[in-house]
């Protein structure tokens, strides 16, 4: 990793792009080959055929991230990037955390669940696997509130993103 993406904010990058069998290899490619970092990448059908949505979650100062919007920008499979670092936008993750647990524990690793509004989706007699959507910072403090209990296994996507229509007039 470069010295200048070591530094700056998290920014959220947004792109339309063609879905194609090398689409996301020319993607990470592009920030492998130049030093820059991929802190999330998230990819997945849009709503138009044969295009997919792309986000990607980065740091960098100012200079670096217009590199990096400028050189994704001109790949041949992107077809719109937008820096939503700025603009009002939602982000999500998604995680699937699998908890260890005894008859004893479920109903208090339940109601830990139930703080964070995530979903039970799968039971066993040793574990339960939780379901949890949100903000990064939501997802990290329920896994931070489970390790406690013995966490087995944690499954996560990275961020996806979508800028916000709504703007309310002052």
């Amino acid at each position: 990793m470069s010295e200048g993406s070591k530094k700056g904010r998290k920014h959220t990058i947004s792109m339309k792009v063609n879905h194609s069998f090398n689409a996301l290899a020319r993607i990470a490619g592009l920030f492998t080959g130049r030093g820059f970092n991929i802190d999330s990448i998230s990819i997945g059908e849009a709503e138009e055929e044969k295009m997919a949505s792309c986000t990607i979650t980065t740091h960098g100062d100012e200079h670096i991230i217009d590199q990096i919007i400028m050189q994704l920008d001109k790949l041949v499979d992107v077809v719109d990037v937008q820096d939503l670092t700025f603009v009002p936008h939602v982000d999500r993750e998604l995680a699937l955390i699998k908890v260890e647990s005894s008859k004893q524990k479920q109903t208090e690793i339940i109601q830990v669940a139930n703080v964070f509004r995530a979903k039970v989706i799968d039971i066993s007699p040793e574990s339960l696997t939780i379901e949890i959507t949100g903000r990064k910072d939501k997802v990290d403090a329920a896994i931070g509130m489970f390790e406690p209990f013995g966490i087995r296994k944690v499954a996560r996507t990275g961020t996806i993103a979508m800028k916000r229509e709504y703007e309310p007039k002052d």
